[in-house]
């Protein structure tokens, strides 16, 4: 049955560990606010955690997408699959951080793809990416390299990048090769929300291919695990997730544009430059509070928890979907009622971000009560479709234009 808790929580409990939620205090703030803004430093909190149901025999038919697009089941039985890379010649790959293994599949010429391992003994596995006939894979403290073999397996693996931050409430390493062919690295917050005291933790890191010296690209970003570049403008685009038990709508997920040197506000700010005055009252230089930090250039409901990202670069979409980009939304437990659960569009027009759009749902089931799976990571398959994985029960997605929308 779902399960809901609500409670009231002041600064000190915030960025306190998620072990003192239950905690409540009142009190008022004597700091200046701005227009509309509370000088109370409490908000009230929710947590619901939705039911998690067993998906129907035919979940591919119940799932919804747009007009023209069809859905369905390109492999099953992977719990925890998470991240996806397609190879050069169209294997896709899953990572399953909680069974320290990278999965294969090969899809053949009738029925779901059948898994086999690709390589094994890699605890907390998740990040991967494909480059140059080599795979880049990411635990929580280290990033290694390996040759990919005739037969799709994985060779002798290499660490290029090691003694990462500790992974704390964030261990989750997402990696991607830019067009600057470096490798980039995000490593999220070791909390909800508090000085950090490793200037790596909250950032997105830069390597050469081969290893070697790392720098910060950007930082101020709790945990941006989904991120890919503009394959026209070569822009680099995440989506960040926000702070816990900050309220029901507070703060947004935030599409971040990412530059180098950029800082994007975690913890001090959040959404449009706001102040999170619930972190004020925690001891931290006044310079570093006030300073301005970049804003998101979109924001979608708080606690969606935005997962894997994807700019579409293939060519079997309609035309109208090849400036965009695709998110999986893993679904809200931080507020009084459900949001996510399902895979958004970003419709881009000439380089910049318009809005959200509903791409794939379904996932979120009983009038937001209960759900039948939780989308995590996304990829472009060979033919142009879009592959989406969903953790909660093994499932990789496919979803193809198959014919013209009807009116």
């Amino acid at each position: 049955m779902p399960s809901r808790i609500a409670f009231a929580l002041s600064a000190a409990a915030l960025s306190a560990s998620i072990g003192a939620c239950t905690r409540t205090h009142a009190s008022a703030g004597n700091d200046p606010v701005g227009p509309g803004e509370s000088s109370s430093d409490t908000v009230v909190a929710h947590t619901f955690f939705p039911e998690h149901r067993q998906p129907p025999a035919n979940i591919a038919t119940s799932l919804k997408a747009p007009g023209g697009f069809m859905v369905d089941v390109f492999a099953s039985g992977l719990p925890g699959a998470r991240m996806l890379a397609v190879g050069a010649d169209g294997t896709v790959y899953v990572t399953r951080p909680a069974y320290g293994e990278v999965v294969m599949l090969k899809a053949g010429a009738s029925g779901p793809a059948q898994p086999s391992p690709a390589t094994a003994g890699m605890p907390g596995v998740h990040g991967i990416a494909i480059h140059d006939g080599r795979v880049y894979l990411a635990t929580t403290k280290e990033l290694s390299v390996a040759e990919i073999k005739s037969d799709g397996t994985f060779g002798d693996r290499r660490v290029i990048v090691g003694s990462l931050p500790d992974g704390g409430q964030h261990s989750a390493r997402t990696i991607g090769i830019g067009p600057d062919n470096m490798l980039y690295i995000s490593v999220g917050s070791d909390c909800n929300a508090c000085a950090e005291p490793d200037g790596e933790h909250a950032t997105l890191l830069r390597a050469p291919l081969e290893g070697g010296a790392r720098t910060v690209f950007a930082r101020g970003l709790r945990n941006t695990i989904g991120f890919d570049w503009d394959p026209v403008t070569r822009e680099l685009w995440g989506m960040d997730n926000g702070i816990d038990y900050a309220g029901d709508e507070e703060p947004p997920e935030e599409l971040n544009r990412l530059t180098q040197g950029g800082d994007y506000g975690w913890p001090f700010r959040y959404g449009d430059n706001r102040v999170n005055r619930l972190f004020d009252r925690v001891k931290v230089s006044k310079s570093e509070f006030e300073k301005q930090t970049s804003a998101p250039v979109l924001t979608y409901d708080a606690h969606a928890a935005p997962i894997g990202m994807v700019f579409y670069a293939g060519g079997a979409f309609p035309a109208d979907y090849r400036e965009s980009a695709f998110v999986a939304l893993h679904g809200s437990w931080n507020r009084a009622s459900a949001t996510g659960y399902k895979v958004v569009r970003i419709v881009f027009r000439d380089g910049k971000p318009e809005r959200f759009e509903d791409f794939l749902t379904g996932f979120l089931v009983n009038s937001g009560k209960a759900y039948v799976g939780r989308p995590a990571g996304v990829a472009i398959g060979k033919d142009g479709a879009l592959l989406v994985s969903d953790d909660s029960n093994g499932v990789i997605y496919r979803v193809a234009y198959t014919v013209a929308k009807t009116s």
